[in-house]
């Protein structure tokens, strides 16, 4: 049997696979991007270099280097998805560096501004929100559009987040959930997280984490957000309990680290102070509420939003 050597000797050798050999080999030198490799290193680079790195040159010249014919970087067709090559020169010889493409480094900057909004119990078309595409009724006395672009405006020239957000309140159906996930979107794009809770189905949540001894972990978590909205304050059936202890806990915490609130409600201050004073069972607790109402008053700018109800049409 003849040695592996001699017949990879014989192969090499032979006039057709020089021939096929010589044909690849000026393929990969007329690919433009290893053309303009050579170019700008032409001080470095040697005929032996090139005949010593040919497999890395051809590796360069069969991926794509471009997302334009990329959906998504699932489809990606590069051996490393999702990456593009990039000649460079290593020790003596051509080498390649894969770098993030265009289309991955969109996909992670969206999961990023994703990840900066956590949701409790809150509709989907609500997280998908933007500011640009919330309408506001003629009748709103105070224009919530330009506040909300103040207060991004703030966020942007001064580092750092104001001590107050808004408390929104109107009929029910108005659009005042829709501009906290709206304003939610804008400042995950500025990089601020933000802990949307629907407070109905929060509190309710809070009364069988104490089952799973999960209660002080979520409280911390709400009351600790960078920025809280609280969505449909006021909706809930509140116990002394859910009121005091949970709902007293977190906004005493929010008022005390100056973080802001976002809060919505179909009640006004005092119809809230009023809904707040009784308890699932009835009584009347006018010193406690009042105690929440000065928490929110201090954390909050009252806003009224006015319009046609937006889920009936």
């Amino acid at each position: 049997m003849e040695p592996i050597s001699e017949t990879l000797k014989r192969v090499v050798n032979a006039p057709e696979f020089s021939k096929r050999y010589d044909n690849m080999k000026a393929e990969i030198l007329e690919n433009p991007g290893v053309q303009q490799f050579l170019s700008q290193h032409a001080d470095e680079v040697n005929k032996a270099m090139v005949d010593r790195s040919l497999g890395k040159l051809y590796e360069y010249t069969t991926q794509n280097h471009d997302c334009e014919n990329c959906a998504n970087v699932a489809q990606c067709s590069n051996m490393m998805k999702g990456f593009v090559p990039n000649l460079v020169i290593t020790r003596g010889s051509i080498d390649i560096e894969y770098t993030k493409c265009n289309q991955r480094l969109i996909e992670e900057e969206r999961r990023h501004v994703s990840e900066m909004i956590s949701s409790m119990h809150m509709p989907k078309d609500v997280l998908k929100a933007r500011l640009a595409t919330v309408t506001y009724d003629h009748n709103t006395r105070v224009n919530l559009g330009s506040a909300a672009q103040t207060f991004l405006e703030e966020v942007k020239t001064e580092g750092s987040l104001p001590a107050k957000g808004f408390y929104i309140y109107g009929e029910f159906g108005v659009g005042k959930s829709y501009v906290l996930g709206a304003l939610a979107n804008e400042l995950a794009e500025l990089r601020i997280k933000t802990v949307l809770v629907y407070v109905p189905e929060f509190l309710r949540e809070m009364k069988h984490a104490i089952q799973d001894q999960s209660l002080q972990e979520k409280v911390d978590y709400v009351k600790k957000a960078p920025v809280l909205m609280l969505d449909d304050l006021g909706a809930e059936t509140l116990s002394s309990w859910t009121r005091d202890e949970i709902l007293g806990t977190v906004l005493h915490y929010r008022m005390a680290e100056n973080l802001p609130t976002f809060i919505t409600s179909n009640f006004d201050y005092d119809g809230l102070e009023d809904h707040l004073a009784y308890s699932g069972k009835g009584e009347r607790e006018l010193v406690k509420a009042a105690r929440i109402m000065e928490r929110i008053r201090s954390i909050t700018i009252p806003m009224r939003l006015s319009g046609k109800n937006r889920r009936d049409g």
